[in-house]
């Protein structure tokens, strides 16, 4: 009988391959990547049965890929191991496409549990932030501000401000012209009604689009 298939997203080595060392008893590990955009390129290639994403990654954030991988991977079952405990990560990541979320600080003991629910048609939450989500939906929603306004490809530009990346970087990152970079920034400044870098880094940390 063949092992279940599970690539791995994640930016930091030693969370890699602390993951790896717990996984490879039972599953087949065919893979990790450091940020969104290759994760959304190798995953049609390598045909996991299950995805562990962080939320806060490069290039593009684990929220706005995991939206992606539903339609490039649809099989593949998405577990989010993260350090936001926040209940509005939490439902932000299963309207994503999630089946799975657990803290990273708890993932040596959770790990595994988590995969064979998900594998099982199941869906798991760690009981570290479970309790959180006995709070209406509404009040969740008003905690995540208008990052929800945005666009997909607005959340994409912003992450890419956020991180530091020229608009020439930022048109060849995106497949698309420098104006169209231009546009969109624009776009968000007017939405957002912030216009400096400063400041728009700032809400992308807030908003999980960029880590710390």
């Amino acid at each position: 009988m063949n092992r279940p298939r599970v690539l791995l997203a994640d930016d930091h080595t030693l969370v890699v391959e602390g993951f790896r060392k717990l996984l490879e008893p039972e599953f087949d590990v065919v893979g990790a990547v450091e940020d969104g955009r290759t994760l959304l390129d190798v995953a049609p290639r390598l045909q996991p049965d299950v995805i562990l994403l962080d939320i806060s990654m490069p290039l593009l954030n684990g929220i706005d890929t995991a939206r992606q991988l539903k339609k490039i991977v649809p099989h593949a079952k998405l577990i989010f191991v993260t350090m936001h405990a926040d209940a509005a990560y939490v439902t932000e990541a299963f309207r994503a496409g999630g089946s799975g979320y657990l803290l990273k600080r708890s993932a040596a003991t959770e790990l595994l549990v988590a995969i064979r629910e998900v594998l099982q048609g199941r869906f798991y939450v760690t009981p570290l932030v479970a309790k959180e989500l006995v709070e209406p939906l509404t009040t969740i929603s008003r905690r995540k501000g208008a990052s929800a306004t945005l666009t997909p490809r607005q959340r994409e530009v912003l992450q890419l401000i956020a991180e530091g990346r020229s608009n020439k970087e930022m048109a060849a990152i995106l497949r698309v012209s420098v104006k169209a970079v231009e546009f969109h920034k624009s776009a968000i400044a007017r939405r957002l009604g912030i216009r400096t870098t400063a400041e728009l880094t700032k809400y992308a940390i807030e908003h999980g689009l960029v880590g710390t």
